[in-house]
């Protein structure tokens, strides 16, 4: 029982100003944890768009994948900043996004799906 319910069952009948403030304040918090339920409360917001930064293929030992070097745009920057954010790597929209080391490149490679 929540500490909302609780005080409700303390208060005396002779006070029904005490039970509707605290009828108000239980019905308060439950709008506001419905609210962040609904409007995804913990949704990553990204301060970056990928498809703003410069993108070409390539292949690695691993196979296709893409990268950026495209340093002097402040996407890319955001980009990288919250890569390394991540400790070097992060998903997002689909894709494995990481920085390589000791150099402001970042490869990006599309999730499969496996059969």
């Amino acid at each position: 029982m929540n500490r909302f319910c609780r005080a409700w069952l303390t208060l005396s009948a002779d006070k029904p100003t005490d039970a509707l403030i605290a009828f108000l304040d239980a019905a308060e918090a439950g709008i506001a944890a419905a609210r962040q339920i609904l409007t995804g409360k913990g949704a990553k917001t990204w301060s970056w768009d990928p498809n703003k930064i410069q993108w070409r293929e390539d292949e690695g030992f691993k196979g296709k994948y893409e990268r950026s070097e495209d340093i002097n745009n402040l996407e890319f920057k955001a980009m990288l900043k919250a890569i390394q954010e991540h400790k070097g790597s992060l998903w997002r929209d689909g894709y494995y996004y990481w920085a390589f080391e000791k150099s402001p490149i970042v490869g990006r490679k599309k999730k499969t799906q496996k059969a």
